[in-house]
């Protein structure tokens, strides 16, 4: 049986590892190596096979046969498909949460999205904008649901960083406004229409490679 000390030190080695797999530090198909992981955090292998499960249950790691555990490649097909299911659950936990969002709730939600209008980079816009979707979630105190929402804004977290790294375009988050504006007047079902339709856009970006070329890739607004 796992001892709590052991799985505390999982959840933290689970958390740096996914940091590094959504930051691009780990690259799909990175192998992760358990004997260096444990030498690298001074743990023993049974919490880094429990942060590999963590990370599996993620969808950020991928443990194949005689491969051992390596960073999970996505594709569009997998981008969409986190987009639906942040839809449907982001929606659930809102109209849960609405019966209980106050002014000032709405009031620091407002100023999550502002600070991501201001931010200079990717990393600090995807803190802020999580923090907004979090910030009017959470209120709906079903814990099971926001676990599993948080694991796939980390999903997401993947698609942006990969997306935006090369060149990040701040801009103001319209689709937050006006769920805002739909908050503040009482309206649920128009608030609940804009989330999902805001979760599920997925459009393509060009970027400029290295060498110079120009190439497409897909993103998401969050």
């Amino acid at each position: 049986m796992t001892q709590p000390k052991d799985d505390t030190i999982a959840v933290r080695i689970s958390k740096v590892l996914a940091e590094r797999i959504i930051a691009g530090n780990l690259e799909p198909g990175a192998r992760l190596r358990q004997d260096h992981i444990a030498a690298e955090f001074g743990a023993s292998h049974v919490p880094v096979r429990e942060a590999f499960r963590r990370l599996e249950a993620q969808g950020l790691a991928i443990s194949e046969p005689r491969r051992g555990v390596r960073v999970a490649a996505f594709d569009l097909a997998e981008v969409k498909e986190v987009a639906e299911m942040r839809a449907a659950l982001e929606v659930l936990a809102l109209r849960h949460a609405a019966p209980h969002l106050t002014s000032a709730i709405l009031d620091a939600a407002e100023q999550a999205t502002h600070a991501g209008d201001k931010s200079p980079d990717v990393a600090s816009w995807e803190a802020a904008n999580r923090l907004f979707h979090r910030t009017l979630l959470a209120p709906c105190g079903m814990p099971r649901l926001l676990a599993a929402i948080d694991d796939l804004h980390a999903v997401s977290a993947r698609f942006l960083f990969a997306a935006w790294q090369s060149a990040w375009e701040a801009r103001t988050d319209h689709d937050h406004l006006a769920i805002l504006a739909a908050l503040r007047d009482g309206n649920i079902e128009e608030a609940a229409t804009v989330l999902a339709r805001h979760v599920r856009w997925i459009g393509q970006k060009p970027v400029r490679t290295a060498s110079g070329a120009t190439r497409k890739v897909f993103t998401i607004v969050g």
